[in-house]
């Protein structure tokens, strides 16, 4: 029988999940250590509203699927604690994933902070 809907439970899944990337995952951490202060210095540039939630969402993203890669790694780690391509395969899919996001990142980082540099 499937458990009854709880948005408190299932928040605290979610609370879970953040205790694991924090403890268990030091891509996470460095991470983290490079976003906050990012934030905090987009919130500083004279920007409009929509740059600087294109900014905050790019590295909002990094996280998101860095969770998600977490989540594949521990699932294919369930299954086998042998070598297998396919192992290897979903990991590092859900690595590169996580690499497209900070090339996103970076890249918007980088347009929107040279028409500011160049345009005002």
């Amino acid at each position: 029988m499937k458990p009854k809907y709880s948005l408190f439970k299932n928040a605290s899944y979610a609370m879970s999940g953040i205790k694991f990337l924090f403890k268990d995952e030091m891509a996470f951490k460095i991470e983290i250590i490079l976003i906050i202060p990012l934030i905090i210095a987009s919130l500083f540039l004279p920007i409009n509203f929509i740059e600087h939630f294109v900014l905050i969402f790019v590295l909002v993203l990094i996280l998101i699927i860095e969770a998600i890669n977490s989540a594949i790694e521990a699932c294919v780690d369930l299954c086998t604690n042998d070598f297998h391509i396919l192992a290897k395969k979903a990991k590092d899919c859900a690595s590169a994933g996580v690499f497209f996001s900070v090339l996103l990142a970076i890249s918007t980082w980088i347009f929107i902070l040279i028409k500011w540099f160049l345009y005002g």
